[in-house]
């Protein structure tokens, strides 16, 4: 299952940026094909959103077939995709980086200290597991 994160602050709708994560989890396997997602109601209340709001999301992602609600079992991953294309990739790690390079610089942290932060997490990660 993934965390799902929301930064009310970019802009992207926040349907949209459900979709995406779970788009994104698939393509990146943290989502297989037949696992459970939350109901829409306990997905809102998580992400303390209004229930059409998942609805939404969750009913788009069944128009491409992506996934398929059981009526009385819940929702489960329908497709795996099995990569997302290079440049959607890119796009995406950009974004992410340009919004996370603001905050960081916007509180003074220097380039060198934030890539020395984002390291000792990814050798913290790798401990873990």
């Amino acid at each position: 299952m993934i965390k799902f994160l929301l930064d009310y602050s970019s802009g992207v709708p926040v349907y949209r940026q459900i979709i995406d994560q779970i788009k994104f989890g698939i393509a990146s396997g943290q989502l297989k094909l037949g696992e459970q997602l939350p109901t829409v109601r306990a997905l809102a209340v998580e992400l303390k959103v209004n229930l059409n709001t998942v609805s939404k999301a969750y009913k788009e992602l069944e128009i491409k077939n992506i996934l398929e609600t059981q009526q009385g079992a819940g929702t489960f991953i329908n497709k795996v995709e099995q990569a997302i294309p290079e440049k959607e990739w890119k796009d995406k790690l950009k974004e992410i980086c340009i919004q996370f390079s603001s905050v960081a610089f916007s509180y003074g942290f220097s380039l060198d200290e934030v890539i020395q932060e984002l390291r000792s997490i990814e050798t913290t990660k790798k401990q873990q597991i």
